[in-house]
């Protein structure tokens, strides 16, 4: 199997405004050839796209707009796991050999009527997100007893790391009481821990050996992957426990031929503030009944191994773009060149997104030696 770098990305500024989804994915595939060394549109092997949006044949479209005449083009949607699943695509496309070079990019708008589970009769009325995210809530707090102020601290680190990330659609700090005393959504939910659906875009550069000193000189490897879909319908067991991302990180780590105790740094889907708290233990980076500690060290010590650009909460949610941004932090950061974000000597990189209250997950691990 042939190995897949990472050889540019980049990320455009998320908000509130109505740009046209073309605009959005024309403007970060532009930013991605102007930034990226030696790139020209007839390298590109095949042109992805990401996103919920209802338009259909974007990724031909995207590429005519931007000269590109690709072998292969077609979009990805998978809610708010669509970038990620648009990578896995592209490595797949590159390890089997069908192309050298692949463009993914993603893009949403703030008010997609794509973003609504219409389908799933299991969620009954309660179809919008904030339900499933109070179910969760409050399961963690029954089983291991997770206080409000707990789960403000993830928010709180969120949200400071935001700041120091221009692209960031929320970048304000908030005190901890502020987010204990924002709006109550429902019995065990505040309107500050809760990501926002935002409009933005991102692309990223996905090569094969041969080619990755051509593009960078820094290139970083995808080494891991773990997929799972344990359902579309809201139905879980364990609501303290995201399965699908479980399992999901072990495939991701025995790829990778390591162990969770190498990850440096991750960016992973804190929808709500407790999912944080839920995939730091479903991967390992915390015990079972312990993420609440290991997120209160990260903001009592500034340290920023976990959200660096600031999660979903503090970065914002334009679905067909947060994973493909994931990816793209993670990659700067093992470059070094995450600036203010950046971690110290970060050399192994994770990115975990999932869909639909965790019922579709993907797990990537990305290194920075290519051994």
């Amino acid at each position: 199997m042939m190995r897949v770098a990472i050889a540019g990305y980049c990320t455009t500024r998320f908000s509130q405004d109505n740009t046209p989804i073309e605009n959005l994915l024309v403007s970060a595939t532009k930013q991605l050839f102007e930034i990226t060394k030696n790139l020209k549109q007839k390298d590109i092997d095949a042109v992805l796209v990401s996103t919920n949006n209802n338009k259909k044949y974007l990724a031909p479209i995207l590429s005519e707009m931007t000269g590109i005449t690709p072998k292969i083009s077609h979009s990805v949607e998978n809610m708010c796991n669509s970038g990620t699943n648009a990578i896995v695509s592209g490595f797949s496309y590159i390890a089997s050999g069908m192309a050298d070079a692949v463009l993914v990019a993603g893009a949403e708008q703030a008010e997609n009527s794509g973003q609504v589970l219409e389908w799933d009769m299991s969620r009954g009325e309660f179809q919008h997100p904030i339900f499933w995210g109070t179910m969760f809530t409050k399961a963690h707090k029954r089983k291991f007893g997770t206080t409000d102020e707990q789960l403000a601290h993830v928010s709180a680190t969120n949200h400071r790391n935001a700041q120091d990330n221009p692209n960031a659609f929320n970048p304000k700090n908030y005190s901890l009481q502020e987010i204990i005393d924002s709006k109550k959504l429902t019995e065990d939910l505040r309107l500050l821990h809760c990501s926002r659906s935002c409009t933005g875009s991102a692309a990223v550069l996905l090569v094969s050996e041969k080619l990755a000193k051509k593009y960078t000189d820094t290139p970083v490897w995808i080494e891991g992957i773990g997929q799972k879909t344990t359902s579309a319908s809201f139905t879980k067991n364990d609501l303290t426990q995201i399965q699908s991302t479980l399992e999901a990180s072990v495939q991701a780590y025995n790829m990778a031929e390591i162990n969770p105790k190498k990850i440096d740094v991750a960016e992973i889907h804190d929808a709500f503030s407790v999912c944080q708290l839920m995939v730091l233990e479903d991967l390992g980076l915390a015990q079972k009944g312990k993420s609440s500690e290991m997120v209160m060290d990260l903001y009592h010590t500034g340290d920023r191994k976990i959200n660096p650009r600031g999660g979903l909460i503090g970065a914002g949610h334009p679905l067909g773009a947060t994973g493909i941004a994931q990816i793209a932090e993670v990659a700067s950061q093992l470059q070094g060149t995450a600036q203010k974000r950046q971690v110290p000597n970060a050399k192994t990189g994770l990115v975990q997104n999932m869909s639909a209250a965790g019922t579709s997950s993907t797990v990537m691990e990305i290194g920075r030696a290519h051994v």
